[in-house]
């Protein structure tokens, strides 16, 4: 009995071992390594009766490769579709035409007529009524040139009625310059006001100007122009018929009959002539004129006084105002002359 158990135990052992050796080399074990280690050799197979060492945690999680996790994915941001602002539409403004009523207008202060709602108009009008109103103004850049232009100081410290003081300059009609130009703007506006044409070259080389300033209440370095002369040489002059001679004598020359202007035909000689005459309505009734007329009798002619009541003066075709001042200032003696 002993030696059959003894044997069975010997068949049992070897059947054992056969069968573990079997389990373990039938069947290798693979590793796969990562991507940044080194692949590493497969264990051996361990012996019979060795008892199995465990691997560490690390080593076994390291191992293992996992699969790798899809990431959701997300969804893409749609473009925003930015719709195209729609264009403005031009405004537009109705116009109707009025043929009952005219669109000439005439200035009550300035007496331009010019047409309501023309852009070119109104801008003409708004800058002529301001100069026939008030006036225009002497500035640093014409007194720079009165040395090198030959302007003239005629009087100084001139008074007027309503107490106000200021001077007489004198210079030449035809003058270029910064002082040439304010004289072109100062004549365009007196023909404009006089609807009178534009004084021919050979008018301005024989005349001079006469301007009577007053310091500007908006600058001590400015002056205003308040009132304008042109004085020309002529030779020749008609006389003035008076009233009883309208009446009686039937060869005159019809001047204005608006005013009752009527001469005698026969030219007499006569130095000068007066072709311009203006002072802005701000400043009339002051004695400007008057100022200005015996200013320009008293030195036109260097050293020889001129005397208005031996008929030694003449005006263009006066106005209604124009026609006041010569008869006042000329005591009945001033004379007419065609321009």
């Amino acid at each position: 009995m002993s030696r059959q158990s003894d044997w069975r135990v010997t068949r049992e052992d070897s059947l054992l071992t056969m069968s573990l050796q079997r389990t373990y080399s039938s069947k290798k074990r693979t590793f796969r390594a990562s991507s940044t280690e080194p692949l590493s050799p497969p264990s051996a197979s361990p012996v019979v009766g060795q008892k199995r060492k465990r691997q560490p945690l690390e080593e076994h999680l390291g191992n293992i490769t996992t699969p790798a996790t899809k990431q959701p994915k997300l969804a893409k941001a749609k473009p925003r579709t930015t719709t195209p602002k729609a264009k403005e539409k031009p405004k537009y403004t109705q116009l109707h035409f009025n043929i009952d009523q005219s669109v000439l207008r005439s200035c009550s202060l300035c007496g331009l007529s010019y047409n309501k709602g023309a852009p070119d108009d109104e801008s003409l009008h708004k800058s002529h009524c301001t100069r026939v109103q008030k006036g225009m103004e002497w500035g640093r850049d014409e007194e720079k040139e009165c040395s090198k232009a030959g302007v003239v100081e005629v009087s100084s410290n001139v008074k007027l009625k309503n107490g106000l003081r200021g001077r007489i300059i004198s210079f030449r009609a035809d003058l270029g310059g910064k002082i040439g130009s304010k004289i072109s703007v100062l004549l365009n506006t007196i023909n404009l006001t006089l609807s009178a044409p534009d004084l021919t070259p050979d008018i301005l080389r024989a005349s001079k100007v006469y301007l009577f300033l007053v310091p500007s209440v908006a600058s001590t370095f400015r002056e205003k122009i308040i009132g304008c002369v042109v004085a020309q040489q002529i030779s020749a002059a008609m006389v003035i018929a008076s009233v009883a001679e309208c009446t009686a004598a039937s060869k005159l020359v019809a001047v204005d009959t608006s005013t009752g202007i009527f001469c005698h035909p026969d030219l007499l000689p006569t130095p000068l002539g007066i072709p311009r005459l203006f002072v802005p309505s701000s400043h009339r009734r002051q004695g400007v004129a008057s100022k200005l007329l015996t200013a320009a009798a008293e030195t036109f002619i260097y050293g020889c006084r001129l005397d208005p009541r031996k008929g030694q003066v003449a005006f263009t075709q006066p106005t209604g105002d124009g026609n006041a001042v010569m008869r006042q200032w000329g005591g009945g003696g001033v004379r007419i002359y065609e321009e």
